[in-house]
C-alpha cells in the first residue's frame, strides 16, 4: 500500500515518536494500577493544552463519540437546546439532540460568516430558556471558524450550558475553556492533535456534571453515558477497557504540542498565507468572513470535476486532498494545514500539486502558488 501526503482536514500525519509510542507493549489497562495513573496524566495534560482546571475524559471511539456522548449525557425528552447553526457540523448537532428526545431550537447564521454575535445576543434577549447550546469551533466542511470567546460567556450569563465541537479547531486554534465559560468541549486524536483516529477528548465542568446527575430520567445510553466515567480514579474502574496503545500514542502526540510554543502562531501564518496564495492565483475562498487557520475551503473553477482534479494530484503528486460533502459536494475542496501537516515544506509543495493539476484542466493561474505561499510567510 503506497500511503499518500495526507493533507485532508484530518485524519493527518503522525509524527514518528507517537507511532513508536503506540508499539509499545500493552498491559491490561483494568487491572494494571499503573495505567490509571497514566491515563490521569494523559487527561491533565489535555487539561493544560485547553487551559481549564476541568475534569478531562479519553473516549473509545473517534469525536462523534465524544459529541453522542454529551447530547446523550445532557439531554432528557422535552429539554430545549439551542442549536447554533452555520454549517453542516453546526446543523447535525440538532440529529444528536433529537435521538435523545429533545426539543431543538435552531439559531441560523451565514453559512459563509462567521456567527454574528450580535443577532445571538438579541435573540437571545427574546428567548434563552435552554438547557443548553450546541456551537461549532470550526466548521469543517466550510472552514468558518467562530468566536466561541464571546458566545459562550454570553450563553452562560443566560445561564445555558455550553456544548462546543472543536474537533477541527483544538491545538490548531486558540481555545480557553475555563475562561471562556465552556461546560463541555469536544475533541479527537486525529486532527490538529495529529495522533491515530479512534479516540475523543472531553473536558467537563462541574455544572456539566451536575445537569446530568439532576436528571430525572436515567441517561438512555451506556457506552455514550460521561457520569459512568466520574470517579474512575478514585474507584480504580473503567467503565470498559481503554484502547491502551491509542492512548499511549495521544499522549506523546499532546506532549509534542504543549512543547511546541509556537503551535498556533505556525497555525495562523500557514492559513494566511495560503489564503493569500489561493486568492493570489485566482481561485475563490468559499468563506467570506471568519477563516480558520486549520482548514481551506476552495470554490472549483467552473468546468472542472472536483473528483477527477483529486485523482490527478494522487496519481501524479502522491497527494490526497478532500472534497466535501452535503450542500457543498463537488462545489469545492479542502486543504488541511492542522498539526503536523501545518508545515511550511509540506503545504507548499500541496500547493504546488494542486496548482500543476489545475493547469492539467486548462486552469490558468495567476501566480506560482507556491512561491506566493513561500513568499507570505517570510521564507523566500
Amino acid at each position: 500500500m503506497k500511503v499518500p501526503y495526507i493533507m485532508t482536514p484530518g485524519p493527518t500525519e503522525v509524527r514518528e515518536n507517537v507511532r513508536l509510542a503506540r508499539s509499545m507493549r500493552c498491559t491490561n489497562p483494568d487491572l494494571d494500577i499503573q495505567f490509571y495513573d497514566f491515563y490521569k496524566e494523559t487527561c491533565e495534560n489535555i487539561a493544560k493544552l485547553l487551559k481549564t482546571k476541568n475534569q478531562v475524559r479519553i473516549l473509545s471511539g473517534e469525536g462523534m463519540l465524544g459529541l453522542e456522548a454529551a447530547c446523550a449525557s445532557l439531554t432528557e425528552k422535552g429539554d430545549r437546546v439551542l442549536v447554533i447553526d452555520n454549517g453542516i457540523f453546526g446543523e447535525g448537532f440538532a440529529d444528536l439532540v433529537k435521538l435523545y428526545d429533545g426539543e431543538v431550537v435552531f439559531f441560523k447564521g451565514d453559512r459563509k460568516r462567521e456567527i454574528n454575535v450580535e443577532d445571538l445576543r438579541r435573540f437571545l434577549d427574546k428567548d434563552s430558556n435552554f438547557k443548553y447550546a450546541t456551537v461549532v469551533h470550526c466548521d469543517t466542511p466550510s472552514g468558518v471558524l467562530n468566536d466561541i470567546s464571546k458566545i459562550c460567556p454570553m450563553l452562560k450569563e443566560k445561564g445555558i450550558l455550553t456544548l462546543v465541537d472543536s474537533v477541527s479547531a483544538m491545538a490548531g486554534e486558540n481555545l480557553e475553556v475555563d475562561n471562556w465559560h465552556i461546560d463541555i468541549v469536544v475533541g479527537a486524536s486525529q486532527k490538529c492533535i495529529s495522533a491515530p483516529p479512534g479516540l475523543s477528548l472531553l473536558s467537563i465542568s462541574q455544572d456539566a456534571f451536575l445537569a446530568m446527575k439532576n436528571r430525572k430520567n436515567p441517561i438512555k445510553s451506556f457506552y455514550c453515558n460521561l457520569l459512568v466515567w466520574e470517579k474512575y480514579y478514585e474507584d480504580k474502574w473503567f467503565p470498559y477497557t481503554p484502547p491502551i496503545s491509542d492512548i499511549a500514542a495521544l499522549k506523546t502526540a499532546v506532549d509534542n504540542v504543549l512543547v511546541d510554543e509556537d503551535v498556533l502562531e505556525r497555525h495562523n501564518k500557514i492559513g494566511r498565507s495560503v489564503r493569500k496564495a489561493i486568492e493570489k492565483a485566482g481561485l475563490n475562498l468559499y468563506i467570506k468572513k471568519g477563516y480558520s487557520n486549520t482548514v481551506s475551503v476552495i470554490e472549483i473553477p467552473e468546468g472542472i470535476d472536483e473528483k477527477q482534479l483529486r485523482k490527478y494530484m494522487i496519481d501524479n503528486f502522491n497527494v490526497l486532498i478532500a472534497g466535501s460533502f452535503g450542500y457543498l459536494e463537488g462545489k469545492v475542496i479542502r486543504i488541511g494545514h492542522m498539526g503536523e501537516n501545518a508545515r511550511e515544506d509540506i503545504v507548499s509543495y500541496t500547493l504546488y500539486s494542486l496548482q500543476k493539476a489545475l493547469e492539467h484542466f486548462e486552469f490558468k493561474c495567476k501566480c506560482d502558488m507556491a512561491y506566493c505561499f513561500l513568499k507570505e510567510i517570510n521564507v523566500l
